[in-house]
């Protein structure tokens, strides 16, 4: 593979101009050299020159599948490039790390019509199954709905049987994994004005994923979702066990949401913190 900066210097030579002769230190450029089809020239400030411009496309061609120097080029700069264009370009779909793995899931128990890529789009997976947005830049979803992040994947797939916790609202529910994706969720919350409501465990570590993944990049728009009752299910359901092993790994004195300070004092008060999954099927008060 020929790296993005060796393929730009060959294309300065390409069109006319000099290197400086530091560049020949290179294995690529010391072969060019060998083979005739670069000249080093000076003996104090050394530079390099193309003597054989045929001879150069020969060699990339041959030795590298190049057939195009700057569709190469461009392949390499192009945030969007395909696997499919890296073969053509270069006869290798590994020249260039691609993730060609992107966006996230969302559910939802009622439909809802979405658009995406500015088409209509119908949210409305059947029992067991999901939708998963690749083109999220394009993926606009109705103005009056809440976006519910959901932590645990249980409850992501149940979340028919939470439905009683979310009567008052119009939600679409979005997963924070497989992980490596939650950079496009975090994105996509961004560029659209819906309001984001944090659905996850009620312990200091759900309380730090809400803050530092999602509420200082999200700001007025995301709060952390607090059940009624909250504190009679933390002190007969909660354990004490997740309490005992987590600390805080956020500052308190920043947080300005009234019922999620409350909350930290309930899950100080009580030593104990409480699962989401414990909402899957309404509990009984």
């Amino acid at each position: 593979m020929i790296s993005k900066r060796n393929a730009t210097l060959l294309q300065i030579l390409l069109q006319g101009n000099t290197l400086r002769g530091s560049t020949a230190k290179h294995a690529l450029f010391k072969t060019l050299i060998a083979e005739d089809i670069l000249q080093l020239n000076g003996r104090i400030k050394q530079t390099i020159q193309l003597i054989d411009p045929k001879g150069l496309l020969v060699y990339l061609k041959n030795q590298h599948q190049i057939k195009d120097l700057d569709a190469y080029i461009t392949a390499l700069e192009d945030e969007d490039t395909l696997r499919a264009t890296l073969v053509k370009v270069a006869g290798d779909s590994k020249i260039k790390k691609i993730r060609t793995f992107k966006g996230f899931l969302i559910n939802s128990y009622i439909p809802l019509e979405a658009t995406l890529n500015k088409r209509p789009f119908l949210v409305d997976p059947l029992p067991g199954s999901f939708h998963f947005v690749y083109d999220f830049e394009t993926f606009i979803p109705p103005v009056n709905c809440t976006i519910i992040g959901v932590e645990n994947s249980e409850n992501f797939r149940h979340i028919q049987a939470q439905a009683y916790l979310f009567k008052n609202l119009n939600p679409l529910f979005v997963s924070r994994y497989p992980q490596n994706q939650s950079k496009d969720l975090l994105q996509w919350l961004q560029s659209i004005p819906n309001n984001y409501l944090h659905f996850g465990d009620f312990d200091f570590a759900g309380i730090g994923i809400y803050l530092n993944e999602y509420k200082k990049h999200l700001q007025e728009k995301a709060a952390f979702f607090i059940p009624p009752n909250i504190e009679w299910f933390i002190e007969n359901y909660g354990d004490r066990h997740r309490f005992n092993i987590q600390k805080e790994n956020y500052d308190a004195s920043t947080i300005k949401e009234k019922e999620l300070l409350q909350l930290i004092d309930l899950i100080k008060k009580h030593t104990k913190g409480l699962d989401q999954e414990f909402f899957i099927g309404q509990p009984l008060v």
